[in-house]
């Protein structure tokens, strides 16, 4: 009896973060090659914009932990590039959509929005930073409702939602 309690309980922690030991292991992979490529010379940090990687790890709304990667270095070719994808939250309210972006040492001027149906584009373009996130929104927003503050190089947008839109008409059918 205890063994079968054991083998439900190994089930269900299976269920809940499903491929997150493989997920992780990969992660970890990726870094121990780009540290393997920077200790043998292939990369030189000290050249352009330094290489930055990580990931943030957070219980979903279904309760599932939801991993997210972030950087300008692409771990699946181990290239350096100059554009950031900056950490990005999304917080689904009742009747609003709250994005909150960390993008560390620029202006506030120096951030452009643009605000769709379901997407938020950030986009920051100076000479010495680099960042740039399309953020698929979880459900359908005003876009003239948009506002943003930005402090200390965190961003806060925040989105009313809108009702779904209809979806067809009733059609009648005719006696025979």
């Amino acid at each position: 009896m205890a063994e079968g309690n054991r083998r439900r309980r190994r089930t269900s922690w299976d269920d809940l973060f499903g491929s997150f030991d493989e997920e992780f292991e990969d992660m970890r992979r990726r870094m121990d090659e780009l540290l393997e490529q920077y200790t043998s010379g292939k990369l030189d940090p000290g050249m352009g914009q330094p290489m930055i990687y990580g990931f943030s790890m957070r219980m979903g709304p279904d309760g599932k932990p939801r991993i997210q990667e972030f950087g300008n270095a692409a771990p699946e070719t181990m290239e350096e590039g100059s554009i950031r994808e900056p950490l990005t939250d999304i917080i689904e309210e009742k009747g609003q959509i709250r994005v909150i972006v960390e993008l560390p040492g620029v202006e506030h001027q120096d951030i452009q929005l643009n605000a769709e149906d379901g997407m938020l584009d950030i986009e920051v373009n100076r000479e010495d930073r680099k960042f740039s996130k399309k953020v698929d929104l979880p459900a359908a927003v005003d876009p003239d409702s948009a506002k943003a503050s930005y402090k200390n190089g965190v961003l806060e947008v925040t989105l009313k939602k809108v009702a779904p839109k209809k979806r067809g008409k009733p059609v009648a059918i005719e006696p025979q």
